[in-house]
């Protein structure tokens, strides 16, 4: 089963720390994970829990029962993100992301509809549905709390204990987390087994995999440095890290003043427009994310080689948070650290390189793709291989020249070879998809 779901997700193989968590899930005892961010965690808990179900008796899909694992996750995208490794698995198992950002009575519908064997969900969020009963915890085998430390730095703590008091005794915990904190285990049945994966000394997991260089801007304003910087780095996906939600905005606005490709993420954003920046990113639309500290946890986005500092970090653990964005997995990446004159960097960075970038002229590198906005959605049963038909038959597109591909409930998004973009929204301008009118569009920001 292992080597099935592996296959659909393009993976050869386990690594060491996901095998350590296979053996453990099948001495049937609670489980506590710790191991650095980017090492596969998700993976580690999600292939045992999904081959464990997908083994069971399939259940009636007139059965009204709950959902047989719950999810636990610190952010919305996060969960959705994990929702989307489960589907990738291409499994009979239902699965749906719970996560605030639109009405519950939307989720409870949406419950309804595809009675879910595993939920994802975020704390406040799953404990509304279990206490209104929108979703019943009574038929739950498993509960995942999946970073765990980054729920209790967010205030989850009250949240997550409520819901254990929702949920069945004999229930089994599986804990992940990148720390120890000191009440990790608090939730966990006596005999739980302890997988320990983190390095005796934290820098050890990244200085294998990244370089870290420091890069000095003469003025106080580091956007020119930064501008320069990424002309230096090139044409790849880079996550760029402010401090404030204020500075996210600015340098976003400098960047496309300059025509270089961004996209901002923060905190103050509202959902859909995250969404849509998360999705440019990820599907190659645009080569830089400018963010806060939001996206120092939970995004796990393999394309990512190189990560941006343009605010130094307050502490170790935001720098290793931020670092580990890139050289996620097996892969290798770069960390940049932007400094004023007057700036140090911190003592806490080590095996530090120093490069020059100011004699660099600005040279935005453009994607190879761009991103569409379909107006049908999930709602309208448009599938994913309806929007390749319509855009070979109808667009004239070959396989090859579509990307990334997401249906939400009342819309979709396509990336396809920015070469394309002009012949195809002309061939497309009034046609109908599925034999729906609708808007096909590029994507806004």
């Amino acid at each position: 089963m292992y080597t099935q779901l592996l296959s659909r997700l393009g993976l050869a193989g386990l690594n060491p720390m996901q095998q350590a968590a296979a053996e453990a899930w099948r001495r049937n005892a609670d489980i506590v994970l710790l191991s650095p961010t980017g090492t596969g965690k998700t993976l580690a808990y999600l292939l045992p829990l999904v081959a464990t179900l997908t083994g069971e008796k399939p259940r009636e899909a007139t059965e009204k029962v709950g959902p047989a694992a719950l999810i636990i996750v610190p952010g919305r995208e996060l969960a959705q993100q994990s929702e989307g490794v489960m589907r990738q698995m291409k499994t009979p198992l239902r699965s749906l992301a719970v996560t605030g950002g639109r009405a519950a009575m939307e989720e409870h519908r949406s419950l309804k509809a595809v009675r879910p064997d595993v939920v994802f969900a975020t704390p406040g969020r799953l404990l509304d549905h279990l206490q209104k009963g929108n979703i019943d915890g009574a038929a739950a085998k498993f509960v995942v709390m999946d970073e765990y430390d980054k729920c209790t730095e967010l205030g989850f703590q009250k949240d997550i204990a409520a819901i254990f008091r929702l949920l069945p005794a004999g229930i089994r915990h599986i804990v992940t987390s990148a720390t120890d904190s000191g009440d990790i285990t608090r939730h966990l049945h006596p005999g739980f087994l302890k997988i320990d994966f983190r390095p005796a000394r934290p820098e050890e997991t990244a200085s294998a995999k990244t370089r870290t260089f420091a890069v000095c801007s003469p003025r106080k304003d580091k956007l020119g440095t930064l501008g320069r910087l990424l002309s230096h780095i090139g044409d790849c996906q880079i996550i760029v890290f402010a401090a404030h939600r204020e500075s996210v905005e600015r340098i976003v606005q400098y960047l496309k003043k300059e025509k270089f490709p961004a996209e901002g993420y923060h905190g103050g954003m509202e959902q859909e427009r995250r969404e849509r920046a998360l999705y440019k990113f990820r599907s190659g639309a645009v080569r830089t994310l400018v963010a806060t500290d939001l996206a120092a946890r939970g995004l796990d986005i393999p394309e990512v080689r190189a990560v941006v500092q343009y605010h130094l970090p307050e502490n170790e653990t935001t720098h290793t948070h931020r670092a580990g964005r890139t050289a996620r997995w097996n892969a290798t990446g770069d960390i940049y650290l932007i400094r004023s004159e007057e700036e140090k960097i911190p003592a806490f960075v080590s095996e530090l390189g120093e490069i020059d970038v100011e004699a660099t002229p600005l040279r935005p590198a453009l994607p190879a793709c761009a991103a569409l906005y379909i107006g049908r959605g999930k709602r309208d049963k448009l599938s994913k291989g309806d929007i390749v038909g319509f855009l070979c038959k109808v667009g004239g597109l070959r396989a090859a020249d579509i990307g990334r591909i997401e249906v939400h409930t009342a819309h979709a998004y396509v990336s396809v070879a920015r070469t394309q973009l002009k012949n195809l929204l002309t061939r497309i301008a009034g046609e109908k998809i599925k034999g729906m009118k609708t808007l096909v569009e590029p994507m806004r920001g």
